[in-house]
């Protein structure tokens, strides 16, 4: 693990541990990791000006006749990749985008957050997010074939990747990443590895890490690891739970120790904005057609907007405080899913807490019983509002949102909501194996 903070650090620890490689990553606006690599030689000139490539090949960037692009790395990023062979070491850093002139590109997920930042920044506040992500191993990426039968919280024997969750923990934390715990999820050969909450950006930079080093572990063991929402029918799909709470210095915001729910004013109105805006924020904290298999009542994930504090049916979570642990107060969204792109998802849902807070949002009561048990009536009289439930649902309430448009700029927001367009008329006329298996038959 190295600690660099400038490119003179870079340079040094380079030549000292005679690396091979530098790969710069960056992220497309799908949340999609892209990876380039340079040799040493070309390494000061890298970090002085950057690396130039083709815009417009990359997902929801530019357009060809505005393609030219500089990835700009941020020596801070720089870690050795535990993955790659230990005598020719290779080390990566994380790259923000830019214009050839240096000026920062719109259409840099990365950008959009550290914007999005800024704004709470200038009021003094901190963002802390802990985002929890499951995942399944199979046997390979061909069929969802698992690798055992284990659920929730079981160990040796029955759960056979504990070898595999422990490899890639130590991986995680010789790149500088905290891990607070790992376990067999509910569903067979379903994981999740849980990472101490941190500041936004260093965590939007830590997940698309995450992905990426328990995927090369798997395959390095032969087998393929997946964050797909909902890779099996009749069993729990993967959901990336995001605990988030707002420091001044350091004091929680978000506690009081007066409140029956030890919530500040400001906790109450960041809540009711996550719960008022939470349609809209959908489809991009749950992007694919496959993310609404998993959202459907009776696996876990939430359908309908409400809170509560152990209900664990409810779209927000309060974690039940605990004396002395002030700093610990947060809330959950249990809405988004390891799938998606965690610089859009963690703006978004900063914007709508905030939102809710400049304008004092109400909080509505929670809800302790359990919603899937509540028939449409009573979930009206408790005003209980339903989510989307599909893509092309989520979409047409996104696209009216002037929230998420001004959260992501003008071109993310578009060249999102294009590609999620294309990607919903393929599936609308794609014919699937169901299909044929119930129609062709009778019909």
């Amino acid at each position: 693990m190295f600690a660099p903070q400038t490119k003179k650090d870079v340079l040094k620890i380079v030549k000292e541990r005679n690396v091979s490689f530098i790969q710069f990553w960056f992220t497309d606006v799908l949340g999609v990791q892209k990876i380039f690599s340079i040799t040493p030689d070309e390494l000061e000139e890298g970090l002085n000006e950057g690396i130039g490539f083709d815009g417009s090949s990359i997902q929801g960037f530019c357009r060809i006749e505005e393609s030219d692009m500089i990835a700009m790395p941020d020596p801070a990023t720089f870690q050795i990749v535990p993955w790659r062979p230990a005598d020719r070491p290779v080390a990566r850093m994380i790259c923000d985008i830019q214009h050839p002139d240096g000026a920062p590109y719109a259409g840099d997920p990365r950008y959009v957050l550290k914007r999005t930042l800024k704004k709470i920044e200038k009021q003094g506040y901190t963002f802390f997010v802990g985002p929890e992500l499951e995942f399944f191993y199979f046997a390979s990426e061909r069929a969802p074939e698992f690798l055992d039968r284990g659920g929730y919280f079981d160990g040796l024997p029955v759960d056979r990747a504990t070898d595999l969750r422990r490899q890639t923990i130590f991986a995680l934390q010789e790149m500088g990443i905290r891990v607070e715990c790992s376990h067999h999820e509910v569903a067979p050969s379903q994981h999740e590895i849980d990472l101490h909450y941190g500041e936004a950006l260093t965590m939007a930079d830590n997940v698309m890490t995450y992905r990426t080093c328990v995927k090369e572990i798997a395959r390095q063991n032969g087998v393929y690891a997946t964050f797909m929402p909902k890779p099996v029918f009749g069993e729990n799909g993967s959901g990336m739970h995001v605990h988030q709470s707002l420091f001044k210095g350091n004091k929680n915001a978000f506690f009081d120790g007066r409140d029956k729910y030890n919530l500040s004013r400001m906790g109450k109105h960041y809540i009711a904005g996550i719960l008022a805006h939470a349609p809209e924020m959908t489809a991009i904290c749950n992007q694919w057609i496959n993310s609404y298999k998993r959202l459907v009542p009776g696996y876990e994930a939430p359908v309908y907007v409400s809170w509560a504090r152990r209900n664990r049916s409810t779209m927000v979570r309060v974690p039940m405080y605990k004396p002395g642990k002030e700093k610990a107060t947060r809330m959950e969204y249990r809405l988004p899913d390891p799938a998606c792109n965690p610089y859009l998802a963690f703006s978004v849902m900063l914007a709508a807490g905030m939102t809710g807070v400049e304008k004092a949002y109400p909080l509505p009561d929670p809800v302790e019983e359990d919603i899937y048990e509540m028939d449409e009536k009573a979930r009206a009289k408790a005003g209980i509002a339903s989510l989307p439930g599909s893509l092309y649902e989520a979409l047409a309430v996104v696209k009216e949102s002037k929230l998420v448009r001004e959260t992501l700029g003008d071109h993310v927001f578009e060249k999102f909501l294009a590609n999620k367009k294309v990607e919903w008329d393929r599936f609308r006329t794609h014919v699937s194996q169901f299909e044929i298996d119930r129609y062709l038959p009778m019909l």
